[in-house]
């Protein structure tokens, strides 16, 4: 087994935020390999979060932030399994940097689920009339479309945008990591954003 260099264990608890003995099994499975142990624990807050996923969250915590000017507001509700998780320094960090994520990347919906299917189907419509000249096959055309539709999603849906903080990384993929940290059901219930003149 590698000896796991001090800077390096350092340097992934700093990129994390998780603890010194997650951090150092993660770079031992890695070799020492500190893009490779972050991946690693990646997967792990994926399936923490999957384990976590029917649990109940009946408590939480809301979090506001007006923008400088008073001409932008966020409200946030996120919802976890218990208080004491809710009044921890990360899931409030969580529920601040989720505010100025909305504030700057203007989600329009939570998750593609929420976007009205009638719209969908509608700039669907109208991709394909821009590609039906263009030669390729339905089945191309139709995994063409698809892509647009989910990029679509990555632009307008809170869940599905690349988190302002850590752009290699979408904001689903941010929760599954304070899932992990924290060891409890993290869910965003809800937000607004509201925008004079907007």
């Amino acid at each position: 087994m590698a000896k796991i260099d001090r800077q390096a264990l350092q340097k992934l608890r700093d990129i994390t935020g998780l603890g010194m003995m997650d951090c150092r099994k993660a770079l031992e499975e890695a070799n020492g390999d500190i893009e490779g142990a972050v991946e690693t624990l990646r997967k792990k807050g994926a399936a923490v979060a999957a384990k976590r996923s029917t649990k109940e969250t009946a408590e939480g915590v809301v979090s506001m932030y007006i923008h400088p000017g008073d001409r932008i507001g966020v409200m946030i509700e996120l919802n976890c399994e218990t208080d004491f998780v809710a009044n921890t320094e990360n899931v409030r960090q969580f529920a601040r940097d989720l505010c100025l994520h909305i504030t700057a990347l203007k989600p329009l919906y939570l998750v593609p689920e929420d976007v009205d299917p009638k719209f969908i189907e509608h700039e669907r419509s109208i991709l394909h009339e821009q590609l039906a000249d263009s030669g390729k096959p339905e089945k191309i055309l139709k995994k063409i479309i698809e892509g647009k539709v989910n990029k679509l999603y990555s632009e307008i849906c809170l869940l599905n945008q690349p988190f302002v903080k850590n752009d290699q990384v979408t904001v689903t993929q941010a929760l599954e990591e304070l899932i992990a940290k924290t060891g409890e059901n993290i869910k965003i219930k809800r937000f607004a954003r509201f925008e004079i003149g907007a």
